[in-house]
């Protein structure tokens, strides 16, 4: 009978000890600013920026003179429009409107800052693309590129479209009058919802007539 009861004793106090060694284990956690768990957690990857989505641009205690003007770049597999400002000097209507589609130009060659770049914004106009007015024959809205439209990418000619089109450079229709620096026709490009959602297909476009 004594027997039994020191093994009983023994194993009430073999209890005692593990409830206690647990106690201080989850004690220990505790002070560690971690808590113990039966269950493994996953939380997934860390959070990162969302794609085409630009943070609000900081207010400049000091206004940038020029025009704003809207760029379309390209980001994912559609077009986004994207806030820039020219500098355009006075002149007549139409030497202006030359200098507006040059300066719209140089704003798509340009490298993408590098807040838009970590978004995913890039361009495919390359530098040094100049504009030039209409020739003796041309619609009096024709701008000619110095490339052929024709022989640029077509998500470059979709962007060049759809910042002309939406701009002082062109009528305001949604569509800009384009030629090359050959004597081909100019032909009308048209911005559509389609081509601003896959700018990979070429722009639509028909032959343009004179007036």
């Amino acid at each position: 009978m004594d027997g039994r009861r020191m093994t009983l004793r023994r194993a009430a106090v073999r209890g005692a000890r593990g409830l206690l060694a647990a106690g201080a284990f989850g004690a220990l956690l505790a002070g560690c600013g971690i808590r113990a768990t039966e269950v493994p957690t996953d939380f997934g990857p860390a959070p990162s920026r969302v794609r085409c989505s630009l943070a609000e641009p900081e207010v400049s205690t000091q206004a940038v003179r020029g025009l704003p003007v809207q760029v379309f770049l390209l980001c994912g597999s559609s077009l986004v429009a994207v806030d820039r400002t020219v500098r355009v000097p006075d002149g007549a209507a139409d030497a202006r409107r030359v200098l507006v589609a040059q300066g719209l130009l140089d704003e798509l060659s340009e490298e993408p800052p590098a807040a838009e770049r970590e978004a995913g914004y890039t361009t495919r106009v390359r530098r040094g693309t100049t504009v030039s007015g209409p020739r003796p024959g041309d619609p009096e809205d024709t701008l000619r590129l110095s490339t052929a439209p024709g022989s640029l990418p077509s998500s470059a000619l979709a962007q060049v479209v759809c910042t002309f089109s939406d701009s002082a450079a062109a009528e305001g229709d949604g569509s800009v009058i384009l030629g090359g620096p050959d004597d081909s026709r100019p032909r009308r490009y048209k911005c559509t919802d389609e081509v601003r959602s896959r700018p990979a297909e070429e722009p639509p476009s028909s032959e343009a007539t004179e007036g």
